[in-house]
């Protein structure tokens, strides 16, 4: 009884763990194997408008404004959406030198409908592309010429490499760096390798007028770039990567601020996935395989959960529970090693890893929020910042089934 029950618990802990496994094992190892990739000969590039969403953010979006004109050297308009702004976000962005839409509607709450909003606006006005970068962030000079070769080749949607900084230098901070690199750079670089849809990060993508026509942004859930994006998948559409081109932006500088994103990105990720994996399986049941790689996507497990559930199995005396737990755990160690030596500080980062056990209990600490976070009611809650305007969470309206 004793031995069923063990073997049980192991098999639960393995199917719960499988689909991470399987997921940075085939990224992994493209990344790795990754080639160069062979530029075609590129056609006249498209107008494109680089869209801005901000919500009260006057103490990061001059830096944003700057750092995109300097990349667009005249090739780009940039327009900041200020959508539902208490502060001096638009006094700043049009002395910063950007083109400026103010998009009041307390009914139409995130980031997703200011997206919308300014798409519709810039296809109007003309433009045949745009390209949205976080009020928060800023961009190497080379961003905008890439995404322009990038169009130009005949790519309907590109995600460029998306950094998170750490704002103070503390071992948590680092570590969550690190897996954002995992999950921004590894994890999308590798699909391209394969031939599959990158992703979308929510920060550093574009997407053509003629896509946006096909697929239209109908995207409003607090992680509104993982659904857009399966919307695109579903709809046979394909994301290419752009790894030399970064955007950048900083990790909340206040412990609560990043609770809250964890807890709000982790928390959407579930919904999406409750709404989205059933579909997934059946496209893949009809012959779609490519689908398949967006369903273990969304079926993993958060790499910290993932690896203390692979730990809890090596406690387990069974053979094949334990040898699956270290086989497991040995692609992670790989995949964390990989995103490691992509970033700076190799050596250093190695030795902040001496302290994953504790960052793995913290992230225990957010299972509650994070559960309230995957509630199709769940609240879109600003990510607090030094010198912004704080304000009640914002709520998300539901979403059609």
């Amino acid at each position: 009884m004793r031995l069923a029950l063990l073997a049980a618990f192991g098999g639960i802990l393995t199917a719960v763990t499988l689909p991470l496994v399987l997921e940075l094992f085939l990224v992994t190892t493209a990344f790795l194997s990754r080639r160069r990739r062979q530029h075609r000969a590129c056609a006249i590039a498209p107008h494109i408008a680089v869209i801005v969403p901000a919500h009260n953010e006057e103490s990061l979006i001059e830096a944003c404004v700057i750092s995109l004109l300097e990349s667009a050297a005249g090739t780009a308009r940039v327009l900041v959406v200020a959508h539902n702004c208490k502060d001096r976000t638009a006094d700043v962005a049009v002395r910063a030198g950007a083109e400026l839409l103010i998009y009041n509607d307390e009914a139409a709450r995130g980031k997703g409908h200011a997206l919308r909003h300014g798409f519709n606006y810039a296809i109007k006005d003309g433009a045949e592309a745009v390209l949205v970068v976080d009020a928060d962030s800023t961009v190497s000079r080379n961003l905008i010429p890439e995404v322009l070769r990038s169009l130009s080749e005949g790519a309907a949607a590109v995600q460029c490499r998306y950094e998170m900084q750490q704002s103070v230098n503390n071992a948590r901070s680092r570590l969550s760096s690190l897996a954002f690199r995992a999950f921004t750079y590894i994890r999308p670089a590798g699909r391209e390798q394969l031939g599959l849809s990158a992703g979308i990060s929510g920060n550093g993508f574009a997407l053509t007028a003629s896509l946006l026509k096909k697929v239209p942004y109908e995207a409003f859930s607090v992680v509104e770039d993982l659904e857009y994006h399966i919307h695109m998948v579903m709809a046979g559409e394909r994301v290419r990567f752009i790894e030399n081109a970064v955007v950048s932006s900083h990790c909340p500088p206040s412990s609560t601020g990043e609770t809250v994103q964890q807890s709000r990105w982790q928390g959407g990720r579930m919904w999406v996935a409750r709404k989205w994996i059933l579909p997934l399986l059946g496209q893949v049941a009809l012959g779609r395989v490519r689908m398949l790689e967006p369903m273990l996507d969304l079926a993993c497990l958060p790499l910290a959960y993932g690896v203390a559930a692979l730990l809890a199995e090596c406690l387990i005396p069974l053979p094949w529970v334990r040898m699956y737990a270290v086989a497991s755990l040995g692609v992670v160690v790989v995949h964390v090693l990989t995103a490691a030596w992509a970033g700076p500080d190799f050596l250093g980062t190695l030795r902040m890893l001496a302290t994953a056990p504790v960052y793995i209990l913290w992230k225990m600490r957010l299972v509650p929020g994070i559960l309230k976070a995957s509630s199709q009611r769940a609240k879109w809650v600003r990510t607090d910042r030094e010198g912004a305007v704080t304000e009640p969470a914002m709520s998300t309206p539901s979403l059609p089934q």
